[in-house]
């Protein structure tokens, strides 16, 4: 692989991987905010079209807790390592089935060896009509369909929870992880809101998060890529307003950008692009997309030439 030499300035960077925690807390606290206002918006005015975009909204900020969880991979959560995996377990990675450290231990690997045999995400997905490109539109349309009526998200589900799994837990921690969902059980008893928990979480967490996730997956790693060329291995995509609240919460989609240097936390991932598009390899050759529905679609149906970095400025 062609490895890119980056040209940023070391004190720029340095400032650019400072962490805020009070950024990643109040991201936190925003999509929370934005799951309680859909249920309780949906439940009063009641409707199916209502529900449905309900459905998607909390869908979206699901896939914003599970960026939250990427970061706290990283260790760009909070400053304080050990807080910031209790945080990140209550709060981001424990509701949507997951853990900091065994997402930590599968994706540390994933970025030591990108898009190689030995990267546990790389191995998983090669080979799967899934993720084989360029890809017909009817096999697109069925995958799609598949995750809307669940089946593609219990397969993944399937694939992935074990491999999450696989960190070492010690005992105390699976006693406090089981107290955790046996509490949120009993709670849900006494308040009767059963009903409610499967409408707004079960059916958006095997249908539209699956989906979100799925979209996001593709376009960081596949369709018309250079796998020889670092700035072609990874495609950042610069998408659209109503694309960032289910397919790129909190920045994840400035990806190359992450790849090239991950101790950069989420909320300065805009100024470094702006640093990086000041260098002209990277200007030149970063594997760069308007849209998840428009460039990156084209990109996956077909082999086709992709928009020049220096045409996609803004961020």
């Amino acid at each position: 692989m062609k490895v890119y030499e980056a040209s940023i300035d070391s004190d720029e960077l340095k400032k650019l991987s400072v962490l805020q925690p009070w950024r990643t807390m109040a991201a936190m606290a925003l999509d929370w905010a934005v799951i309680a206002a859909s249920i309780a918006v949906s439940s009063h005015f009641d409707g199916v079209w209502l529900y449905l975009l309900a459905v998607a909204a909390i869908a979206g900020r699901m896939h914003g807790l599970g960026v939250l969880m990427h970061e706290a991979a990283h260790f760009r959560f909070l400053r304080d390592r050990q807080m910031a995996d209790v945080i990140g377990d209550l709060f981001v990675a424990w509701p949507i089935m997951a853990t900091v450290d065994g997402y930590r231990q599968n994706h540390l690997a994933h970025h030591q060896h990108t898009n190689t045999d030995k990267d546990p995400d790389w191995v998983v997905k090669l080979g799967k009509a899934a993720y084989t490109f360029p890809q017909d539109a009817w096999v697109m349309i069925l995958n799609f369909l598949g995750y809307l009526v669940a089946i593609n998200s219990l397969r993944d589900l399937a694939h992935i929870l074990p491999r999450l799994a696989r960190a070492e837990q010690t005992p105390r921690y699976r006693l406090a992880r089981l107290a955790y969902y046996l509490g949120a059980a009993t709670l849900m008893t006494l308040l009767g809101v059963w009903k409610g928990f499967l409408l707004y979480w079960i059916v958006p967490f095997l249908t539209m998060f699956p989906l979100f996730f799925y979209v996001r997956g593709v376009a960081e790693h596949f369709g018309s890529m250079d796998y020889e060329d670092e700035l072609d291995s990874t495609r950042t995509v610069i998408p659209y307003f109503w694309e960032r609240w289910f397919f790129a919460p909190h920045n994840i989609n400035l990806h190359l950008e992450h790849h090239l240097f991950p101790g950069v936390p989420f909320h300065n991932l805009p100024k470094l692009r702006a640093a990086l598009m000041r260098d002209e390899t990277y200007r030149a050759n970063a594997h760069v997309t308007r849209g998840y529905a428009t460039g990156v679609l084209r990109e996956c149906l077909a082999a086709v030439g992709r928009d020049k970095p220096e045409q996609l400025v803004r961020t």
